[in-house]
């Protein structure tokens, strides 16, 4: 991220970092063995961390969001990223899958019901894990809400965002023939999957500058070059579950289905100025959904790291303790 003069940083809103208390490999259906790592108070309020992408991967920075000594934190690398093998693959790695994944953490670690934290695809994730399993989850804390309709997948990789960023659009393109150009995730999908690994890291690269590019409201529109192994598995995990629409029974299947999530504590944060999940998204979910509570984040994009956006988080998580709103 590009660096303003008087520009304040995410980092000082956060908790101070920590170390888990645990680390483990849970084996899962079709040879996946997924990371999973607790850290906080073993005793403390359960928060299940669901991470972007898909294909991002947790951080150490995702920690801190929390207070230790009030909250047990789960974290996880879903199926084909992180430190979750087999890398990059999407055998068996469907959102049901993705869903069915985090039930299982639940049964290993004996959770009860719990807040789900998310972004970005991690709030899609946590979206229709609630709505499927909604006796499973006392809050819901979203951040950049993306709920993998057409609509979203045209806006941003069919030349809606790149009206504002023209010359960062034509990078993205111009690695694909023109006559290529009407269906851009098909014709990403065919270089990600063509089983060279050079064009395959040469594509995924291309794949996650774009996104990058566009991520913060601070950018200039250069999203760097994300090492090959990280940006081959998020790029082929993305476009694979953007190729499937999310695996979902038809489009706009979360909105249709927020009435299940009447009863559950609802917190979207939102950038206003999101390039990636443009708050028209957020603003239906809450209209739709009774009880949420929508924050617009001023001066703020799509990334977690945005200060604004961090803020507003943490604070939403120490507002649920405060209003004793967890059980």
């Amino acid at each position: 991220m590009d660096k303003i003069p008087g520009q304040k940083r995410a980092v000082q809103y956060l908790y101070p970092p920590i170390d888990p208390f645990d680390q483990r490999v849970i084996a899962r259906t079709g040879g996946h063995r997924i990371y999973v790592e607790q850290c906080g108070n073993p005793e403390g309020i359960p928060v299940l961390v669901l991470h972007g992408g898909p294909g991002g991967g947790c951080s150490p920075a995702m920690r801190r969001y929390f207070d230790p000594e009030v909250f047990r934190v789960i974290l996880h690398d879903q199926r084909g990223c992180g430190r979750s093998k087999p890398h990059a693959s999407v055998v068996d790695n469907t959102t049901w899958d993705l869903v069915g994944d985090i039930e299982a953490i639940r049964d290993e670690l004996e959770i009860g019901p719990a807040i789900v934290f998310g972004g970005s695809w991690g709030a899609t994730l946590a979206l229709i894990y609630a709505i499927t399993h909604p006796e499973a989850v006392t809050h819901l804390v979203l951040r950049g809400v993306f709920m993998a309709t057409q609509v979203e997948l045209d806006w941003f990789y069919g030349g809606g965002a790149g009206q504002f960023w023209p010359e960062t659009w034509a990078r993205f393109t111009s690695l694909i023939p023109e006559e290529e150009r009407g269906d851009l995730i098909a014709a990403y999908h065919r270089r990600l999957f063509s089983g060279n690994m050079v064009e395959e890291t040469k594509y995924a690269q291309a794949w996650s500058s774009w996104e990058n590019a566009l991520a913060t409201v601070y950018s200039t529109g250069h999203g760097g070059e994300a090492p090959g192994p990280y940006a081959r598995a998020f790029a082929r995990l993305e476009n694979h579950y953007f190729t499937n629409k999310a695996f979902l029974d038809e489009d706009g299947w979360i909105l249709k289905n927020a009435d299940r999530l009447r009863g559950i504590m609802g917190y979207i944060v939102q950038g206003r100025y999101d390039m990636i999940c443009p708050p028209q998204r957020a603003w239906e979910l809450h209209k739709a959904w009774p009880g949420s509570d929508l924050r617009m984040v001023r001066n703020a994009g799509h990334a977690l790291s945005e200060p604004g956006i961090s803020a507003e988080l943490v604070r939403v998580m120490d507002q649920i303790v405060e209003n004793k709103r967890f059980t």
